[in-house]
């Protein structure tokens, strides 16, 4: 049980890193903050465990505190949700310039000007959409970026 109990918490701290930006293994969180040598695998898994076991890796990644920087995706959840279940017709509609799904992204961003920002996007969809596998988090973070 103990076994099963640590993989998940190596698991669940290996998971919340990527989004972190203290330290690329575990990541920032009041562990990472309390305890800065991360040259064994002991103090490591102590900085993962004090992230997980104290919320404050999510809480900091959602905030922008406890070390973490504040990923631009996380600032609009509703928008987060909308690109995860409509990546694909997204990703039409964005090639071509116009469509439903980029008008409602539009109005989730809070985009006064819809139709120079459809523009915007098409004209930097290789921008947006990376490569074949882009997530939502990616491709949601590209808009904004793009969308200034």
């Amino acid at each position: 049980m103990k076994k099963i109990l640590i993989s998940m918490v190596a698991v669940a701290a290996l998971t919340t890193a990527g989004f972190a930006t203290v330290n690329n293994q575990t990541g920032c969180g009041l562990g990472s903050q309390i305890i800065h040598d991360d040259s064994s695998a002991v103090m490591l898994a102590l900085q993962a465990t004090l992230n997980g076991t104290t919320g404050s890796q999510t809480f900091g990644v959602t905030s922008g505190t406890s070390g973490c920087k504040k990923s631009r995706f996380v600032m609009n959840e509703r928008a987060a949700e909308f690109v995860a279940a409509n990546m694909d017709q997204l990703s039409r509609e964005i090639a071509i310039g116009q469509g439903e799904s980029v008008e409602t992204l539009a109005e989730l961003l809070n985009i006064e000007n819809k139709a120079a920002f459809a523009v915007a996007l098409q004209a930097n969809y290789n921008a947006i959409y990376t490569n074949e596998k882009a997530d939502m988090a990616n491709v949601l973070d590209n808009v904004v970026t793009i969308a200034g």
